[in-house]
């Protein structure tokens, strides 16, 4: 598995303790610290990329490795499209080559966000952004590879780990009297921990050769990211005051999508996964932080 250090990397981590039947390799650039179990891999090194997945005899490979800044690919589009597409193209061509199966985590940034019903998996993308851009550039060359794969696009994600929206609203309304977010901004926030069980689902389905292909995954429900932070203010117990306001206040280089609500049809059909409400999943992981405190 590679970007173990990330989010979604720690999520599956946690998981695989539960999955004694499977050996994990865990990487990613750079270890994390002295107790994580990590190995160094630079996926934009095809050779190097090439040379571990034959070492390690592995059967399946999970990226979840990504170049996520998406106002920092709009200054410097060429570092994420080395890490979203050529680092992409180094992990299918070696899945290729040793008939490795990939498991690809893409985004909702692949569409414009300007639709009104939730985007398919057969829409076709048009993204409005470098990040975009590059991570579908990423799909395609899983594509073109012609590897075993399963590519889930994901969106709002957020998780014990890492920076994400859900620790900076914890930060900020316990710090601040008050508070102005986007409510013209729409999607479905997505708790790792449950992409994370998801991606372990489809790699135990006996079929999922014959289903593979793009996924789309969140959480169900929808809300702003207004909503979003009225609920995190609310499940912390904090009592800063949070007013709603356009996109248009907050001057971006990033044209960020305004609707980007996925259908998830499609993998709840091919897999039998059943997918939790925003709500309990993140009311879920706010309680379990509570108690790691």
């Amino acid at each position: 598995m590679t970007g173990a250090g990330g989010q979604l990397g720690r999520e599956l981590r946690t998981l695989s303790s539960a999955h004694p039947e499977h050996e994990f390799i865990f990487s990613d650039i750079a270890a994390g610290g002295p107790d994580d179990r990590i190995e160094i891999l630079d996926i934009c090194d095809a050779a190097a990329v090439l040379s571990a997945v034959k070492s390690y005899g592995a059967d399946t490979i999970v990226n979840c490795a990504a170049y996520t800044n998406v106002d920092g690919a709009e200054d410097d589009e060429e570092t994420a499209d080395r890490v979203n597409r050529l680092a992409v193209r180094n992990l299918a061509l070696a899945a290729k080559e040793t008939g490795a199966f990939l498991v690809h985590v893409s985004t909702d940034y692949v569409f414009p966000g300007n639709a009104c019903t939730p985007y398919r998996e057969t829409d076709t993308p048009s993204p409005a952004s470098a990040y975009g851009r590059t991570k579908l550039a990423g799909e395609q060359e899983i594509t073109a590879s012609g590897c075993r794969h399963v590519i889930l696009r994901t969106a709002w994600l957020y998780s014990h780990y890492g920076k994400n929206f859900v620790k900076t609203m914890q930060r900020l309304t316990r710090e601040k009297e008050c508070l102005r977010v986007v409510y013209d901004q729409v999607g479905s926030p997505t708790y790792a921990g449950d992409l994370a069980r998801a991606i372990l689902t489809i790699l135990a389905d006996p079929d999922v050769d014959s289903k593979q292909g793009i996924y789309h995954y969140t959480g169900e429900g929808v809300c702003s990211w207004y909503d979003f932070a009225v609920t995190i203010n609310a499940l912390c117990g904090h009592h800063c005051d949070i007013s709603p306001c356009r996109s248009e206040e907050w001057p971006s280089k990033v044209q960020r999508p305004h609707y980007s609500v996925l259908d998830k049809s499609r993998i709840k059909t091919a897999f039998g996964l059943r997918i939790p409400h925003w709500m309990d999943s993140l009311t879920g992981m706010l309680s379990e932080q509570k108690t790691i405190q």
